[in-house]
């Protein structure tokens, strides 16, 4: 019998679901490059989700974001810790889907040491 992660819903539905749409419009366009180049100019590992959000970097490169008026730190600290436990795991499975092309690219900031 295979492994089979257990379901956890999500408390808070709305700010959930803007902060994992701002990281889909990221992943899924040209603002990967602009994202990746910034955390490479800062030496910032892909991994240290958190300190990107305080940062402030996802409202750099996501427009609507940015235009939302809401900081993205803002909304994951709102999620309980449950939200924001499945929010890292979401996005650490995004970081690993990237092309191999951009991984290679960006080598440095998928480095673990």
């Amino acid at each position: 019998m295979a492994y089979q992660q257990a379901q956890i819903a999500v408390t808070k539905t709305a700010e959930f679901e803007q902060l994992k749409s701002a990281l889909e419009r990221i992943f899924s366009s040209a603002a990967l490059d602009k994202f990746y180049g910034k955390l490479q100019g800062r030496s910032i590992p892909v991994r240290e989700f958190e300190k990107i959000l305080g940062l402030g970097l996802l409202e750099t490169v996501d427009g609507t974001l940015a235009k939302s008026g809401t900081a993205a730190k803002r909304l994951y600290e709102s999620l309980t810790v449950s939200d924001q436990a499945l929010m890292r795991e979401f996005y650490l499975e995004r970081i690993e889907k990237v092309e191999t092309k951009v991984r290679q690219k960006y080598q440095k900031i998928y480095q673990y040491y």
